[in-house]
């Protein structure tokens, strides 16, 4: 067992708390938020700014999110820029420095003041550096944090006993239990998006865990949409005839929601069909391909990718831990969009069907916002409200 100490940690001034690796590796820190104990999957994101959409972004449900930026909290927390209802998804936060003064005309609370409504047990003080680096180098992995147990050898039981997320449906903690309409646009100072006339095209989403910036972004774009929850029956949403089909992002392995790739084989070749993070790796298994786990995943604000098409390169913001083999595929899509870091597949798209989908994502929250565009790509797709129906075999 390797123990990362920190000097300023002392027990008589503030809770002090553990985050322990299922590797051995143990720091030591100081709780913020809630006090307790959790357990999850640690991952990193190196974005600087955005810790309120990524706390409540329902795609890192199970997992424990260690940002590389070093203060967390500095602008606080406001009402407007949660990513999902009903608070933070993630499991737990690990941050190296915890600003509790926050400064910003929009902040309502604090970031610890959020994390504690909510239960999320905090940890803040640690050499966020060094855990980065262990990461890349050993991969994610399972760890616990604890204001409760301060013993490393339990803490190291617990992380080892866990059987890890990927065989988990987490799906089902995320989804919306009823289906919904949903009106808002995309925030814009002083901006207004112009009322939709007759006609305006119809999308249905699957909610996998969807962000509500998905759904700003396709409102913004001129749908009309509305929101299912992710175990609805194929013919149920076929039913309600709309003009486009989106499925959603959201958390874990995309082969433990079986029922969202059945219900994906059905709707190819049936509607237009728009896939985004989970939802991509969800068509790419429908269309009978393979997805693989990366290493540490991709977690971030700052990933450069190419569209392959145009040779444009956009800064987007990426959340996964899973990736579609393209070439598994056997030249029923064609490659769109590549990673310039590490060359992942990051998009494709049908050579016959009107289907394709990304593995960044487009809609941000937090940005960059260099790939938005890609919903008015999906309004061309549909025509801009002609409801044609595409009859076929489905995905074969």
């Amino acid at each position: 067992m390797v123990r990362v100490a920190n000097p300023s940690v002392t027990a008589d001034r503030e809770v002090r708390a553990l985050l322990v690796l299922s590797g051995g590796v143990v720091f030591e820190g100081r709780n913020f938020g809630a006090e307790g104990e959790t357990i999850g999957e640690v991952v990193f994101n190196t974005s600087m700014t955005g810790y309120q959409e990524i706390l409540s972004d329902p795609s890192y449900k199970g997992q424990i999110v260690t940002m590389t930026y070093t203060q967390m909290g500095n602008y606080g927390i406001n009402s407007e820029d949660a990513e999902s209802r009903g608070g933070p998804k993630a499991e737990g936060f690990v941050v190296k420095e915890y600003i509790d003064f926050p400064s910003n005309w929009r902040s309502g609370y604090t970031l610890g003041q959020y994390l504690r409504e909510h239960g999320i047990v905090g940890i803040e003080g640690i050499d966020t550096r060094a855990l980065t680096k262990h990461l890349r180098d050993h991969g994610a992995q399972m760890g616990i944090i604890s204001t409760v147990d301060l013993n490393p050898g339990s803490l190291l039981e617990k992380a080892r006993a866990h059987p890890g997320i990927g065989g988990l449906d987490l799906v089902r903690e995320v989804t919306s239990k009823k289906a919904y309409k949903w009106e808002q646009p995309v925030w814009k100072w002083g901006g207004e998006v112009p009322a939709k006339g007759k006609g305006a095209p119809r999308v249905v989403v699957y909610d996998f865990g969807v962000k509500l910036n998905i759904l700003r972004n396709l409102v913004s774009a001129g749908f009309e949409v509305a929101v299912v929850p992710a175990s609805t029956p194929a013919e149920e949403v076929l039913d309600m005839n709309p003009d486009g089909i989106v499925l959603s992002n959201g958390p874990g392995n995309p082969e433990a929601v079986a029922y969202a790739i059945e219900n994906a084989k059905k709707l190819i070749a049936k509607k237009p069909v728009f896939g985004i993070c989970l939802g991509h790796q969800i068509l790419g298994l429908a269309l009978r391909g393979r997805t693989y786990k990366l290493k540490f995943g991709h977690h971030g604000g700052n990933h450069p990718v190419m569209d392959i098409k145009t040779g444009r390169v956009e800064i987007t913001s990426q959340n996964h831990n899973y990736c579609v083999d393209i070439g598994s595929l056997n030249g029923k899509v064609r490659l769109t969009h590549k990673n310039l870091y590490d060359g992942t597949e990051e998009g494709m798209e049908h050579v016959e069907l009107p289907v394709f989908s990304v593995q960044h994502h487009p809609e941000a929250g937090p940005g960059p916002n260099d790939s938005t565009h890609i919903f008015a790509r999906f309004m061309e797709m549909i025509g801009g409200g002609s409801r044609i129906v595409y009859r076929g075999r489905g995905a074969g």
